[in-house]
């Protein structure tokens, strides 16, 4: 939270580089010991600071990387959890990891984000083999597979300058029960939102970016500043088909400057891909 129907094309103020802008991105470089290094591109930032879902993907990225090599078996991000000490700033960081369990099924596996010698993210990532069969069972929000005609493209609202995310995603809002946006207050802590990257497909790790690429759900009770994130832990479900995702988040409770914000990910067939769960504060009480 770190805060006509498109077709995919990238807009004038970004390029995408071979492979899409967001598999650069997320790119992890080895330095042995299980240490890597990477970058936190200014796209991917939301006021000046890195994006949550965002540095939650590169911990998920760190952590298959540390698995991966000759005769290894493939394997997936399932659960993603972390603690966010300290906003980092754009630029380059350094990734520690730690395998803490082996197991047939799972593999679980710290990571720590450190720049400048400072501990800025703590997360433990559990990784193993998404499903490929459908779900026995789903109780998923009822949200069209595609954004409506009248659905808000972010990136030409005043705030896109502060969600830079949207000039390497294509980010939609449904206007409906965002009254926000017209300066109303009183409507549902309930948000829709519809996401892809642009110029590639989403990934399980974008899925994680989309569990956390909407707005503070506190909008709707005129809470309209920064709201930074303290705990974010995600599951991912299955691998996304090419297409939109659609996101609902919801809150269940606002105590004081706390809230919670849960986030269901859903692709364009219709399968989970995400949840995704929060402790945050709101920016006034």
């Amino acid at each position: 939270m770190s805060s006509a129907t498109g077709h995919g094309d990238v807009r004038a103020s970004g390029h995408v580089p071979a492979g899409g802008a967001f598999a650069a991105a997320v790119k992890v470089r080895p330095l042995g010991d299980g240490t890597f290094t990477a970058d936190l591109p200014a796209q991917w930032t939301v006021g000046g600071r890195p994006h949550g879902g965002f540095l939650l993907a590169l911990l998920a990225r760190a952590a298959v990387a540390g698995q991966t090599g000759a005769g290894a078996p493939l394997v997936d991000p399932l659960s993603v959890s972390a603690q966010f000490l300290r906003p980092p700033g754009v630029g380059p960081v350094l990734l520690r990891t730690d395998v803490r369990k082996t197991g047939r099924r799972t593999t679980v596996v710290s990571v720590h984000l450190e720049q400048s010698g400072r501990a800025c993210v703590e997360g433990m990532v559990t990784t193993g083999r998404l499903p490929r069969e459908r779900a026995a069972w789903a109780d998923l929000p009822n949200q069209p597979a595609e954004p409506p005609g009248n659905a808000i493209d972010l990136s030409t609202v005043p705030s896109a300058s502060v969600f830079r995310l949207t000039e390497t995603c294509d980010v939609r809002l449904d206007p409906n029960g965002a009254g926000f946006l017209h300066g109303h207050v009183g409507d549902p802590l309930r948000l829709r939102l519809w996401a892809r990257p642009r110029g590639e497909h989403a990934d399980p790790l974008f899925a994680l970016v989309a569990g956390d690429i909407s707005m503070p759900v506190t909008f709707n009770l005129g809470r309209l500043g920064w709201s930074p994130t303290v705990q974010l832990t995600a599951h991912l479900r299955s691998r996304p088909a090419p297409g939109w995702l659609r996101i609902q988040v919801e809150s269940k409770a606002v105590h004081g400057m706390w809230f919670d914000s849960d986030a269901t990910v859903v692709d364009s067939t219709g399968r989970l891909v995400c949840q995704a769960r929060q402790l945050a504060l709101t920016a006034t009480a």
